[in-house]
């Protein structure tokens, strides 16, 4: 699954839900053979067959729920859901990112939903999602951002692999041994977007917010070095925009491709790279000051204007932590589980490529969580983006580009 933006600015849909929101949760019991749709991009881009599998399972164990499935790119997810609970139109269940969910539920388009075991859950994860101690969604997945390489670039280069105690400098160094234009070979890739911004700043011992929230913190000069940190790499060790830098797929098709020797990215592309013609494998990103690893949460939500809310709930908490979604998501590498039974985790270090998942487990030692503001969180996400390409493309210096995006930022969170 990518990052890159879900669509938080729902104010104007709070009108269709909350006259529902107080007795969808609490409505009689579903009778009979019932057909709940769910719409997700959890399974997008290569998951779609494991979703299925899920599906399926909850179908034979519950013969009276049939479940409907849409599946939308990531970037398509957040106006489509927009659209739709402003409609009334929303399906059963849907996916909720972490960064959005304050907004949704406050908006009243969640409803309660009653866990039936609350303990097979991580816990600080079941917490994430409650509000005045209800629980208005269920954690469904958690994952992290490690540096991919290629170990055949690395040895033909004669450069010594990544290890969990690299710094930037080190990474930097090893880009350019890497990195070999003439033939096509980039020695790294980061995107310049907010979720990278917002966790350099972290690596660099630097925030986003202040502590209250309130305003951007990052106009200073280590927010400025972070920065630096991303928009350098282009045209040095990173292809530029001109050469397709950004575009969709564009860092992944080229991992694939083997001319790429280090990438920034999620273990959700685990399967993804499973069958590419080289050696891979993975370590726990550079930091400069500090380490600071990308986590991200997804839950499901049970909308406010369900007609099935019961059986929506059921399968929430079936596609969130049964035993056959445990199996299916550490068989495929998708993400991990949110359950609590870390013996069952264990099994994810035998699953074969990449050889050093032991990563993803080091990479939770020192965590970085998206920065959430109650107004303007879209917004937010989408001026730090826009304004770092800027000093990417050099149409800007990266101290303008970050002054810019702190006025309009501070501007949004205060409702301007």
């Amino acid at each position: 699954m990518k990052r890159i933006k879900l669509v938080a600015s729902i104010g104007v849909l709070a009108v269709a839900a909350l006259g529902l929101a107080g007795c969808s949760s609490s409505g009689s019991a579903d009778s009979g053979p019932v057909t709940i749709t769910y719409t997700d991009f959890i399974s997008a881009g290569g998951n779609e067959g494991n979703l299925k599998k899920i599906v399926t399972a909850f179908e034979k164990k519950n013969p009276d729920i049939t479940v409907k499935v849409t599946t939308l790119p990531y970037d398509q997810y957040g106006t489509a859901l927009q659209t739709d609970l402003a409609a009334g139109t929303e399906s059963d269940v849907f996916d909720v990112e972490y960064a959005n969910y304050k907004q949704y539920q406050a908006n009243g388009v969640l409803a309660p939903i009653t866990v039936a075991n609350p303990k097979s859950y991580k816990q600080s994860l079941l917490d994430a999602y409650q509000t005045d101690g209800k629980q208005y969604a269920l954690p469904s997945s958690f994952s992290d951002v490690v540096l991919f390489y290629n170990k055949d670039l690395f040895d033909k280069a004669g450069v010594s692999y990544p290890t969990k105690d690299w710094t930037w400098k080190d990474e930097k160094a090893a880009a350019l041994k890497l990195t070999d234009q003439s033939a096509g070979v980039w020695g790294d890739h980061q995107p310049v977007t907010f979720y990278e911004y917002y966790k350099a700043l972290e690596q660099n011992g630097a925030s986003f917010l202040n502590k209250a929230g309130t305003k951007v913190a990052f106009d200073t000069p280590a927010g400025i070095e972070a920065a630096k940190w991303l928009t350098e790499k282009s045209g040095s060790t990173m292809p530029t925009i001109e050469q397709g830098q950004g575009t969709a797929d564009f860092d992944t098709n080229l991992f694939k491709s083997g001319k790429l020797a280090m990438l920034h990215t999620g273990i959700w592309l685990f399967g993804t790279f499973a069958d590419v013609p080289f050696n891979w494998d993975i370590a726990v990103e550079p930091g400069n000051t500090q380490k600071a690893s990308a986590v991200f949460s997804n839950a499901l939500g049970v909308s406010a204007n369900s007609k099935h809310p019961e059986a929506a709930s059921k399968f929430a908490e079936f596609l969130s932590d049964s035993d056959t979604t445990v199996d299916v998501r550490l068989n495929a590498g998708w993400e991990l589980p949110v359950i609590s039974d870390d013996q069952k985790l264990s099994t994810y270090l035998t699953k074969g490529k990449p050889e050093n998942r032991q990563a993803v487990f080091d990479s939770l030692d020192h965590i970085a969580l998206p920065p959430v503001v109650a107004n303007g969180q879209s917004q937010m996400q989408d001026i730090m983006t826009k304004e770092l390409i800027e000093a990417q493309a050099g149409r800007s210096t990266v101290e303008d580009a970050l002054k810019a995006a702190a006025s309009q930022i501070n501007s949004a969170i205060a409702g301007g």
